[in-house]
């Protein structure tokens, strides 16, 4: 389990942690929301150990991460990042490689060759093996960095908006893996989402941050409100429910004119 507790970030007098403090279990996806400017990014670099807070605790299982260590707290980590920029001549079998970079030396032996294969036929970009990654898309290289964060065998994974590049098909293909991963390898995962369905639908869990707290936790069910929305988005929305008691945010438009009316 990984333990946050009162956490302080102020970063050039902006607030983005205030007393902090929440836990993610393994085995479940938690998904943070929330308004942008709000530190949902910055707090990802935070676990990761990127930025130093002022004061706080976080806690993996029995280790902690200190300043000293960062290495060895990192190694347990799989991050992918907002920036999708890939500019280096590589294909993208061998950028899926680089996430195994402990590993590797001047050799790269079959298996991990064969895994590094396996991870892009599963997420239906084999085909793609000896391509050259600058000739990608973003949405591409969104999908090959996804691959090489597999490729570490984390137990903690951390998504940046994994999906800001994907169209409809491989944003599910990418969270239908992710999700399944994490409940096989018991692995504690945590992502950002500005998508508040998608979010209903992959999260076990929810993180609202607002100026720097989390103003609201739990399953989907219990935090996607019509009040929620309002008071931390500030647009006004009806949220339904399907068979499956998964939520549906529909925002609406300030002022629309009913035009069925007039």
């Amino acid at each position: 389990m990984l333990h946050v507790t009162d956490l302080n970030l102020n970063i050039d007098g902006l607030t983005l942690a205030d007393q902090m403090g929440f836990s993610l279990q393994p085995g479940k996806v938690s998904v943070i929301i929330g308004p942008n400017g709000t530190g949902k990014s910055t707090l990802l670099k935070t676990l990761f150990g990127d930025i130093v807070p002022q004061s706080g605790e976080i806690v993996f299982g029995d280790q902690k991460l200190q300043p000293k260590q960062i290495s060895a707290w990192r190694q347990q980590f799989g991050y992918m990042p907002q920036d999708i920029r890939l500019d280096a001549s590589l294909t993208v079998t061998e950028v899926v490689l680089l996430g195994q970079l402990d590993a590797l030396s001047l050799r790269v032996d079959d298996q991990m060759l064969e895994d590094a294969l396996a991870a892009l036929e599963q997420i239906g970009l084999l085909h793609l093996a000896n391509r050259d990654v600058r000739t990608l898309s973003g949405g591409q290289c969104q999908m090959i960095l996804f691959a090489q964060a597999l490729m570490r065998r984390p137990e903690i994974l951390m998504l940046d908006e994994p999906v800001s590049a994907l169209d409809l098909h491989f944003q599910h293909v990418l969270l239908d893996h992710l999700v399944e991963r994490t409940e096989s390898q018991r692995w504690v995962t945590l992502m950002v989402l500005h998508d508040l369905n998608l979010a209903a639908q992959y999260a076990d869990h929810l993180l609202v941050l607002k100026q720097g707290k989390v103003v609201a936790q739990g399953s989907p069910q219990k935090v996607l409100t019509p009040q929620l929305i309002r008071d931390v988005y500030g647009v006004d929305a009806e949220v339904t429910h399907d068979q499956l008691g998964i939520p549906f945010v529909r925002t609406l438009r300030s002022g629309r004119v009913n035009r069925a009316a007039a």
